[in-house]
């Protein structure tokens, strides 16, 4: 079956939870071990800038980077520990809510997707870094 972004996205949305931008800040500001990820390209990342303390690993390179199984030196240790709780983001939500996917899928107990990605954070109100 063939299946286009959107219907990708439908798919991850109903195994995945959303946040909205005050949700993600106010999990952020209660649990400082709250990991971000922006999924974005590093060539794209901050184009509409970057949530503060978030970490840019790709969505291509993010089940490497999570996969236990594979060499240290190809993992990410900040996502060592599946009970960490982690919200992605990306510039409007869609790479942001297939990475939350993945995340989910490989073990992750605590983790959603920031609705509307970094545009809409930004648009809250809320500090960026550039």
């Amino acid at each position: 079956m063939v299946l286009t972004f959107k219907q990708m996205l439908a798919h991850a949305r109903e195994h995945v939870n959303g946040v909205t931008s005050e949700e993600a800040r106010k999990k952020i500001s209660e649990n400082p071990n709250t990991l971000v990820i922006d999924v974005q390209d590093a060539a794209d990342a901050g184009a509409c800038g970057l949530i503060p303390s978030s970490k840019n690993i790709s969505l291509g390179m993010l089940p490497i980077r999570a996969d236990l199984e594979l060499p240290e030196q190809m993992r990410d240790p900040d996502l060592a520990d599946r009970s960490r709780p982690v919200l992605v983001t990306c510039g409007a939500g869609g790479q942001a809510t297939l990475g939350a996917y993945i995340l989910k899928g490989m073990g992750f107990t605590d983790v959603a997707y920031i609705e509307g990605g970094t545009k809409a954070w930004k648009e809250a109100g809320y500090e960026v870094n550039h």
